[in-house]
């Protein structure tokens, strides 16, 4: 076969994203023990064995998505902290961040509350020291907008107004997106003792 016969290969840039968004939504649906490489493959529209160029092994591929979550959490956070805006403002960004992350992105928070427990141990060491430090930069906030909180009482706050936010990957209510995103929002703010 010549040269010009042979069938050029290149490289498809968004396989591993295609990869990761079909394991998000097979993990959160079955769990991590339910669906095997060659699934997910076959879900992203490739061989199974096509999926080991890009992850070693399924833990690799929650690794992963479990970083996405985190990743784009922290990012939102810095971003809205480095703002020079002031703290009610940076505090309503995180707020909205957490709130469309809950609502637009549910397969993946579904996987997160299920399925950490099935990483590898440094890993999940490792993103537990990543969400202590999301928590922190909402405390930090609440504590400037509400000095007469106690510092232990704004940590309860804070977890009880995420938890409130991520309660939406257990049930589905059936609302149109835009009044759970309202519901969420307010919510959170109630836990926090914070007008919306």
């Amino acid at each position: 076969m010549s040269s010009n016969q042979e069938a050029v290969r290149t490289r498809d840039p968004d396989r591993r994203d295609r990869i990761l968004r079909a394991a998000a939504d097979l993990l959160a649906d079955r769990g991590f023990h339910g669906v095997s490489m060659a699934e997910i493959g076959g879900a992203a529209g490739i061989v199974g064995s096509g999926v080991y160029r890009h992850f070693d092994s399924k833990s690799a591929v929650l690794v992963a998505l479990l970083d996405e979550v985190m990743d784009r959490l922290l990012a939102t956070a810095s971003t809205a902290a480095g703002s020079g805006r002031d703290e009610g403002s940076v505090l309503a960004d995180l707020v909205r961040g957490q709130v469309l992350f809950a609502v637009d992105d549910r397969p993946l928070l579904q996987l997160y509350q299920r399925e950490v427990h099935n990483l590898p141990e440094a890993d999940r060491r490792r993103l537990r020291r990543l969400q202590r430090h999301y928590v922190e930069e909402w405390v930090h906030l609440l504590l400037e907008l509400r000095p007469d909180l106690a510092d232990g009482t704004a940590r309860a706050k804070v977890h009880a107004a995420i938890g409130a936010v991520q309660s939406v990957a257990t049930y589905d209510s059936g609302l149109p997106r835009d009044e759970v995103v309202e519901l969420l929002t307010d919510a959170a703010y109630a836990c926090l003792g914070l007008p919306a």
